[in-house]
């Protein structure tokens, strides 16, 4: 028998949330992690907001928020404001309820600031490396650094000299620059959409553009990342901030794996003061020898360093940082960090479920 095609909107509705994200769904591991870490970050909330006045956004509401916006590569907080007003698995997942008034893109963006001004995400990725650790999911021996980089949200045409106060531009939707044959370099040029991006290119026949460097440090038995920072992109910042998360792993016995970009001699004889084993890439004139490159290790580390190729692919796809949506190093690199957290939420819900 044939329904009948009734469009009234019932009124009530006995059904909760929870009831209608099914058991098995991804979100589910997600959410029982991230409470968790959430919960160990209550003190830390509790710094940064004052005990009298009127309530904001709950920082738990916010960060649920936030990670959904990474996970469904939603491109803007205004999308996401929208979504979170009719998508009840998103209402679940943030901890809204089915009449709950949805916050406007103005208020959740400013309340995010105080999240950026506490560095939040550095804490919140941290306890989730703790959370990995007691999991068995990280070791203390191997591990690989590289990078890429992040194009900013700023254009060629905004790279005009400094202290230039002259505007050439006769239209204000899509204006004409003419900088054929003039030299631009970042010494006597700079942004004027995001000043602290930086004009550089990958390699010799790929286009110059305005972005930042992002680095990642990857433990090479299940790759997870375990330190990500960005930097400006210069043709140092790789082995620079390479170094910088070898010290920060402490003075260990452990290899680390990189491409031919870190095989220098600065770079090889930084790592083994620190007690490090330089598992670089080789060049022709290359700064290891054969007693490094002929133990085992060293291929298993030449293969293991692939994978960190898949988190910069993620990064670069779903979590949207192929062109970053914000401006400036504080919140593009907050972002970062934060994206890198939910990469490992994923990668541990994964090896949980033997799918990895």
């Amino acid at each position: 028998m044939r329904g009948d095609d009734q469009q009234q909107d019932a009124m009530w509705s006995y059904i909760s949330p929870e009831r209608r994200v099914p058991e098995d769904h991804p979100l589910r591991p997600i959410r029982e992690m991230v409470n968790v870490v959430l919960k160990d970050m209550s003190r830390s909330f509790a710094r940064i907001y004052a005990r009298e006045g009127r309530p904001s956004i709950p920082p738990e509401h916010l960060l649920r928020a936030l990670l959904l916006q990474v996970l469904y590569s939603v491109r803007s907080e205004r999308m996401l404001m929208e979504q979170l007003d009719y998508n009840l698995l998103f209402r679940w997942f943030v901890g809204l309820n089915m009449d709950d008034r949805v916050w406007s893109p103005t208020t959740f963006s400013k309340n995010r600031e105080r999240l950026i001004d506490a560095a939040i995400a550095d804490k919140f990725f941290e306890r989730v490396l703790v959370m990995a650790r007691e999991a068995g999911f990280l070791s203390n021996e191997h591990f690989t650094v590289d990078g890429t980089l992040i194009e900013a949200w700023a254009g060629h045409k905004s790279f005009r000299p400094k202290g230039s106060t002259d505007d050439p531009t006769d239209d204000s939707g899509n204006p004409t620059v003419d900088f054929r044959g003039e030299k631009r370099t970042n010494d006597t040029h700079e942004s004027t959409t995001d000043p602290e991006a930086r004009l550089y290119r990958k390699s010799n026949g790929t286009e110059s553009k305005l972005c930042f460097a992002g680095h990642v440090l990857m433990d090479n038995r299940h790759g997870l990342a375990v330190d990500g920072r960005l930097t400006e992109a210069t043709s140092r910042s790789e082995r620079e901030a390479g170094l910088e998360m070898a010290w920060d792993l402490g003075r260990r016995h452990a290899t680390l794996g990189a491409d031919k970009a870190y095989d220098t001699r600065g770079f090889v004889d930084g790592l083994r003061e620190l007690n490090i084993t330089p598992h670089v890439a080789a060049k022709k004139r290359s700064a290891v020898d054969g007693r490094t490159t002929r133990h085992p290790g060293y291929g298993t580390s030449q293969n293991k360093r692939k994978r960190v190729e898949e988190i910069f692919g993620w990064l670069k796809t779903i979590a949207l940082l192929r062109k970053t949506r914000h401006r400036g190093k504080r919140r593009v690199g907050w972002m970062f960090r934060f994206a890198l957290a939910a990469y490992n939420l994923i990668r541990m819900r994964n090896l949980a479920w033997g799918s990895a």
